[in-house]
């Protein structure tokens, strides 16, 4: 079930995420850089625009700050275990987000998250809204450290 359900979000992020592109105006600054798939932290710090904001090195050197501060979750103590010394920064570059859009132009980016949600629950808006800002802040809090002439935003969407 959990697969079905997951393969429902992805779809439905893609139509989304393509109705976005596809509704920009001409003139538009604004840049979908993974319109295609998704991809992690690592992957987008390959790209020229990304590396223009702010070097690799100095992104890592502002999340190893920040990820020290995030606890390690049950699920991660096996890797953390392993080798401590380079979890906090290999979990700050394997974050995913849904997906990213760049202004070059105003210097902004955006974190684009989609979340699955239910209105049957009071409160689920805030929930989700929640949830997005956890799974994101220490990516938006690196970024605004590393690069502080820049802004950077979480952008969210709920089904």
């Amino acid at each position: 079930m959990a697969t079905i359900i997951t393969a429902a979000h992805y779809s439905i992020w893609r139509h989304l995420n393509d109705s976005m592109h596809a509704a920009q105006k001409p003139k538009s600054k604004l840049k979908f850089v993974t319109l295609d798939k998704e991809s992690n932290v690592s992957t987008l710090w390959r790209r020229e625009e990304f590396l223009r904001i702010c070097s690799k090195e100095n992104l890592t050197e502002k999340a190893q700050d920040i990820q020290v501060t995030i606890l390690v979750k049950k699920s991660q103590e096996a890797r953390y275990n392993l080798d401590p010394g380079s979890f906090f920064v290999n979990r700050f570059w394997g974050r995913r987000p849904d997906g990213v859009a760049i202004n070059k132009a105003l210097k902004i980016v955006y974190i684009l998250e989609f979340k699955r949600s239910t209105d049957r629950d009071a409160g689920f808006l805030e929930v989700k809204d929640a949830e997005a800002n956890e799974q994101h802040k220490s990516i938006i809090s690196a970024l605004k450290a590393a690069a502080p002439e820049w802004e950077f935003g979480l952008q969210r969407g709920k089904t």
